[in-house]
C-alpha cells in the first residue's frame, strides 16, 4: 500500500527576535549561513516522523503550544521545515485556519467560486456541485453577504462544505469540530464517518478526546514539540488523559481547589447502589449497574462516557450516551442522572477500573473523570479479558 504522506525528521525552529539586538544577530547569522545558537532559537517541533497510508485515520493531540498546528502547516506546505522532509503522493484537502483562502470583501458565493478553483474544481464541476455545497453549508441568505460579516462558525460551514464536495484522498482538519453549533458538528462527524467508510483518509487535530476516539484508529501525542506517544488511539488518548488527571490533581493540591462548580461534573457514581470508593468485588457474569449523577452549569444534558480498562491500562470497552442515542434524565434544573446496566458482565477474573467521563453536550470537551477500581472474582482457565459465549461441536461422521 503506497503512502499518501510521509514526514521524516521534521523540525521547525523560529528565531527569537524580541529585542532589536537579537534581530541584528539573527540577520547576520542567516546572511552568513550559520546556525542559530540556542539563545536565539525557539524550537517548535523537534524530529517528528509519521506516515499516513490510504484508509488510515490519525488523530494528533496535545496541549496548546505543543506544535500541532505547526505540524499541519508543514505537512500541507504552508510553511517550510527547518530540517526534515515531507513527501505527498495524493490529493490533500486541508481546513486549517478560519477564513484561509476566503476574501473578506467577497460574498460566500463568490468565495466558493474562487476557493473551488484553488481546490481543483473545474468550472463545470463546481457548477454541478454548487447546490450540494450550499445545502451542506446551510447559511441561508448570508451566502450572498460579504464573508467579513460571517461568524467563525459560518466560515467553517462554508469551508467544510467545499471540502465535503471535493472528497480529497487525504482530509486534514485542525479543530474544525470545535467551531459552530451542535447540529453542524454532528453533520460533520456523520460526513467524516461516511468518508472513512468509503476509503477516505483522515488526519485530525483536536482537543476533544471524544472525537479523536470516535473518528481515528491511530493517534500521536505531541508534548512540547516532540512525540510523547504514538500508536493505537485508545492507548495514546488514555495516556494523555492520565497525564492531565495527574496534572489536575497536582494543581488541586497546590491551590486547594476541586473541580469548578461552574462546569459539567460527576457528583456521584454508584456500583449496584454502593459508592465503592475503596474498591468493589463482583462475581463472574454478575449484574452490574453504574448509576451516574451529574451537574450541568447551564441546564443542558451532558454526554456521559463509560469505559472499562484492565489494571494495566488495556482498554476493554467504552461507549457514550451520544453514540447510543440516549441522554441523561433531568432530576432538577442542574442535575441529571443515568444508569449503565450490564445484565451479565462478561469480564474474566482480574482487576479492572471503571472510568466515567462527563463531556459537554456537543462532545467537544472533557470536563470531569471519576475512576473506580473493581475486581472480578472467579476461577477460569480461559485467556483474554472477556468470556465469549461459545460451543464445541464434533463433525458429523
Amino acid at each position: 500500500m503506497s503512502e499518501l504522506l510521509r514526514a521524516t525528521n521534521l523540525s521547525k525552529v523560529y528565531p527569537k527576535v524580541s529585542k532589536s539586538s537579537d534581530r541584528i544577530k539573527v540577520m547576520m547569522r542567516l546572511l552568513l549561513g550559520r546556525a542559530l545558537p540556542d539563545s536565539l532559537a525557539h524550537t517548535v517541533l523537534d524530529d517528528i516522523s509519521l506516515a499516513v497510508s490510504p484508509g488510515e485515520s490519525l488523530g494528533v493531540i496535545g496541549e496548546n503550544g505543543a506544535g500541532k498546528s505547526t505540524l499541519l502547516k508543514l505537512l500541507t506546505g504552508v510553511i517550510h521545515p527547518t530540517r526534515g522532509s515531507v513527501v505527498v503522493n495524493g490529493q490533500i484537502g486541508a481546513l486549517l485556519e478560519l477564513g484561509a483562502g476566503f476574501h473578506p470583501e467577497y460574498t460566500g458565493r463568490e468565495n466558493l467560486e474562487l476557493a473551488g478553483t484553488l481546490y481543483g474544481f473545474s468550472g463545470e464541476e463546481l457548477k454541478s456541485k454548487l447546490n450540494e455545497i450550499i445545502a451542506f453549508a446551510d447559511i441561508g441568505h448570508y451566502l450572498d453577504e460579504p464573508v467579513k460579516h460571517y461568524s467563525s462558525g459560518m466560515i467553517v460551514r462554508l469551508g467544510f462544505a467545499l471540502l465535503a464536495a471535493r472528497r480529497p484522498e487525504l482530509l486534514i482538519t485542525d479543530e474544525v469540530l470545535a467551531v459552530g453549533d451542535e447540529s453542524f458538528q454532528k453533520k460533520c462527524v456523520r460526513w467524516i464517518e461516511d468518508y472513512l467508510k468509503g476509503g477516505g483518509t483522515l488526519l485530525l487535530v483536536s482537543h476533544s478526546m471524544y472525537h479523536i476516539q470516535k473518528l481515528c484508529r491511530q493517534a500521536m501525542w505531541l508534548h512540547k514539540g516532540r512525540v510523547a506517544a504514538k500508536g493505537d488511539v485508545f492507548d495514546v488518548t488514555q495516556a494523555y488523559l492520565a497525564h492531565h488527571e495527574k496534572k489536575s490533581a497536582a494543581e488541586a493540591v497546590t491551590t486547594g481547589r476541586a473541580n469548578s462548580h461552574d462546569s459539567y461534573r460527576i457528583t456521584q457514581v454508584l456500583f449496584n447502589g454502593d459508592l465503592a470508593e475503596s474498591g468493589y468485588f463482583l462475581e463472574q457474569q454478575s449484574t452490574l449497574a453504574i448509576d451516574v449523577t451529574l451537574h450541568s452549569p447551564d441546564g443542558r444534558a451532558p454526554i456521559v462516557l463509560v469505559g472499562i480498562v484492565r489494571a494495566d491500562g488495556t482498554p476493554v470497552y467504552g461507549v457514550t450516551t451520544d453514540v447510543d442515542k440516549i441522554a441523561p434524565a433531568r432530576n432538577s434544573d442542574h442535575e441529571f442522572q443515568i444508569v449503565m446496566h450490564y445484565p451479565e458482565l462478561p469480564l474474566l477474573p482480574g482487576v479492572y477500573a471503571l472510568r466515567v467521563h462527563a463531556l459537554d453536550p456537543e462532545g467537544v470537551r472533557l470536563f470531569d473523570t471519576v475512576t473506580r477500581d473493581f475486581t472480578v472474582r472467579g476461577e477460569s482457565r480461559e485467556f483474554g479479558l472477556i468470556r465469549i459465549a461459545h460451543q464445541w461441536r464434533l463433525p458429523a461422521l
